[in-house]
């Protein structure tokens, strides 16, 4: 396995303790964070594209950004769920690099990390189990805010533990070049680098010598999503980012991101969100400043 060139950034989005009974049933999911999954008691079934897992009782689960999976439970279930975002911006994703398992035994410090992680956050719990219902830019976006208006102190020891969470699956993960397209990798690193600027799939497809139409079946094969949603993500990613650290105005903002002009940008952003941007603006300062919910 290769080394990774720069120690990721994660942030805790979601933490908490579920006890279902047979209500955790959905399908087609894909999310722009990492999902942990620790079972304490009961049966059910996580679903990664064709490979289907039957979760046991003291396991821990692992499902990474953008994977297309799903759940089946038909009886009791207490888990504890952890939602982590990893901050890549222009360097590449862990999971980018690297394939996962997906299941580990959880051995007992594992198990107080996961129970002291909850403990010290008993805000951070899901309000409604439906992925449908936070699984959306908004609640990501004042997710994020809200850990990051935390004490640096706090904040070492959540980052302390999600490090140790995913080091168990990093022991046994391997390099990913040999199952996952390098001209997939490379139109990620073009991405990731161009944010501040228009980018075309026929750019893309270019840069990996494939034909449009190639190149987007190739992307959703191995991302999971089409380029232009991936691409749409992370450049209002970005820019609910900046609005946390910096007070900039919604012109420059839309320039920064490769926008012709303040409108488009405009109606691309509440597309996306569900509102304009001066308004989002206006709430992630308010939700950094004081870190409320």
């Amino acid at each position: 396995m290769n080394q990774v060139a720069a120690q990721p950034k994660f942030i805790l989005l979601n933490v908490g303790r579920a006890v279902h009974q047979a209500d955790w049933n959905w399908r087609n999911i894909s999310s722009p964070f990492i999902r942990l999954h620790f079972v304490e008691s009961g049966t059910a079934q996580l679903i990664h594209d064709n490979a289907t897992y039957d979760l046991k009782k003291n396991h821990l689960y692992l499902t990474p950004a953008y994977t297309n999976h799903g759940y089946k439970c038909e009886g009791p279930l207490t888990l504890y769920y952890i939602h982590i975002y990893e901050e890549a911006d222009s360097q590449a994703s862990l999971f980018e690099l690297l394939d996962f398992p997906v299941e580990l035994k959880a051995d007992p410090l594992v198990v107080q990390l996961i129970r002291r992680l909850a403990a010290i956050n008993p805000g951070r719990g899901l309000q409604q189990f439906d992925p449908w219902a936070y699984d959306n830019m908004s609640t990501l976006v004042k997710n994020i805010a809200i850990q990051k208006s935390m004490p640096t102190g706090y904040d070492m020891e959540v980052q302390g533990i999600i490090h140790q969470l995913l080091s168990r699956f990093l022991l046994h993960a391997s390099d990913k070049k040999n199952n996952i397209d390098q001209r997939i990798l490379q139109s990620l690193q073009y991405i990731r680098t161009n944010l501040h600027q228009p980018i075309s799939l026929e750019t893309l497809a270019a840069t990996c010598f494939l034909t449009k139409d190639h190149f987007i079946r190739l992307f959703k094969q191995h991302i999971g999503c089409t380029p232009g949603k991936y691409i749409q993500e992370k450049k209002i990613e970005k820019a609910q980012r900046i609005m946390m650290t910096q007070d900039v105005t919604i012109k420059d903002l839309a320039y920064s991101l490769g926008f012709e002009n303040n409108s488009y940008f405009n109606r691309f952003f509440r597309k996306m969100t569900g509102e304009n941007p001066g308004s989002r603006k206006k709430k992630i300062r308010s939700i950094a400043g004081d870190g409320n919910a």
